[in-house]
């Protein structure tokens, strides 16, 4: 009969315990996005602003809590391969932007 090996050098699993902080703090973090813009308390670029950074916030619980990414050794290549996929993302973002910027400027 053959043996079978478990390969422990992806991700580590989950317990419930940390699916569930995950989960409340994606629902408190959405919470508070539709709260800045629907109090209408702040200006236009500080709602802007905190919406970014309930964004930001968001994508940082979701890496970790959801996707299991941190900084420990298993992880790592993990890790360098989503932050090259976000820097390929804003050099397309940015590129695309200032493109249309260009584009706008040249029409006026």
């Amino acid at each position: 009969m053959a043996q079978t090996s478990i390969d422990n050098t992806g991700a580590s699993r989950g317990t419930l315990k940390s699916y569930t902080i995950g989960f409340m703090l994606s629902v408190v973090l959405t919470v508070v996005a539709f709260g800045v813009v629907m109090s209408g308390a702040f200006t236009y670029s500080g709602a802007l602003t905190a919406i970014f950074a309930a964004a930001i916030a968001q994508i940082l619980v979701h890496l970790y809590y959801f996707l299991h990414l941190d900084f420990s050794s298993t992880a790592r290549w993990n890790m360098l391969a989503i932050i090259f996929a976000v820097l390929i993302m804003a050099i397309f973002v940015g590129g695309s932007l200032w493109i249309m910027y260009n584009l706008n400027f040249r029409m006026m």
